[in-house]
């Protein structure tokens, strides 16, 4: 932060009214220290406070000596038709002085939420550094999977319901789990939900291996999946919202047997 800067955000105010923590403190007094443009300003706040200080303690307009003169002199007590003259001095000093404060304390407040919203900026940039640490390390994981020569890959070709959905599958024999590639299906309708089954050909069974519930919040759409079957094809179908105990062959989008 250069002079200017460092000025124009009146923590130098609120380092001469001592409203800051002892860290913020130490660093002010070491930014002065080095910066002679910061020292002049300091000492420029410093005698402003002086002055104005000075102008608040004229609050009298005539002092003790002044009154034990008069009475001891006897004069006549006369009651002035005129109203006598403001001590605008005075009222100048503590109206300064009412300034001064309701600007120190602005900057205080000013202060604050400027700290509040650098500590909830932190926390935002955290979290989508996390996120994208997360998301690194998830597509670095897919890699590997998809170069894996044991790793065996299915095409799910589109079905009549609708001839322009596609899909893949990526089975992993080893952790008996599979990664399912389903950006080629369109968003299912409100309260349908796309069902992934392992299928045996003969005869023919299906297995349900869940329905893809995070379908349309998933930007990526690819899913990792359990798979313990001694699956031959792979199919997909919508289902109402918590999927069915068999398929709806109507409703088949995918489907794809495994190379033997």
């Amino acid at each position: 932060m250069n002079s200017k800067d460092y000025i124009a955000s009146g923590i130098l105010e609120l380092y001469v009214a001592g409203s800051l923590s002892e860290k913020e403190n130490e660093e002010v007094h070491n930014a002065i220290l080095e910066n002679p443009e910061l020292l002049s300003e300091v000492e420029s706040i410093e005698k402003a406070i002086v002055q104005l200080t000075a102008f608040a303690k004229k609050d009298a307009k005539y002092s003790f000596e002044d009154i034990k003169d008069k009475l001891a002199n006897n004069e006549p007590k006369v009651i002035p038709l005129t109203k006598p003259k403001s001590n605008w001095k005075t009222y100048m000093g503590w109206a300064a002085a009412v300034i001064l404060g309701s600007t120190l304390i602005l900057s205080i407040l000013q202060n604050n939420q400027l700290k509040e919203q650098l500590a909830l900026e932190k926390q935002t940039l955290e979290a989508q550094i996390d996120s994208a640490s997360t998301s690194l390390a998830a597509a670095e994981k897919l890699i590997e999977v998809f170069r894996d020569k044991d790793i065996v890959s299915v095409p799910l070709n589109g079905q009549t319901v609708y001839p322009e959905a596609y899909a893949k599958v990526y089975w992993d024999k080893k952790t008996n789990s599979i990664y399912l590639d389903a950006k080629g299906l369109p968003e299912p309708p409100k309260g349908k939900v796309y069902q992934v089954w392992s299928l045996k050909l003969s005869p023919l069974t299906p297995t349900s291996l869940g329905t893809l519930d995070s379908f349309t919040a998933d930007a990526n759409k690819i899913f990792t999946i359990d798979n313990a079957n001694e699956s031959e094809a792979f199919g997909i179908t919508l289902e109402p919202a918590g999927g069915s105990e068999s398929p709806n062959l109507e409703q088949l989008y995918t489907l794809g047997a495994v190379a033997p």
